[in-house]
């Protein structure tokens, strides 16, 4: 069953759970942000009760609500795991992923998760 959606957000679709974590529904939050470091990207978000999506989401947002996003890069909330300074982003035209230093400015969704209990 679908969670119950607060006003303004986007049922983006379900998660499957990976190394022991649970399934859950992606809801993406109202409102958009531009030209945000990685930094300040992670505070917006948190600001709004939400999170940056993972790559795994923003592949799953990319093919499921293209027509929700600029056609243009947003930062994901993973950091590169070989170099500290660099983190992840999703081009929302051609659905490719790359990664560069966190100072650069991107756009920037905020996600909520509700696990899908057994």
């Amino acid at each position: 069953m679908r969670p119950e959606l607060q006003e303004g957000e986007i049922y983006a679709g379900i998660v499957l759970g990976k190394d022991g974590d649970k399934d859950h529904h992606l809801i993406v939050l109202p409102g958009a942000a531009n030209d945000l470091t990685w930094k300040k990207a992670v505070e917006w978000a948190t600001e709004r009760g939400g999170e940056l999506p993972t790559r795994r989401e923003q592949a799953i947002l990319y093919g499921n609500l293209p027509e929700s996003f600029e056609k243009d890069w947003y930062w994901s909330a993973e950091q590169h795991a070989s170099y500290s300074d660099y983190a992840w982003f999703q081009y929302f035209h051609y659905g490719n992923q790359d990664y560069s230093i966190k100072d650069l400015k991107l756009r920037v969704r905020a996600v909520r998760r509700v696990a899908i209990e057994p």
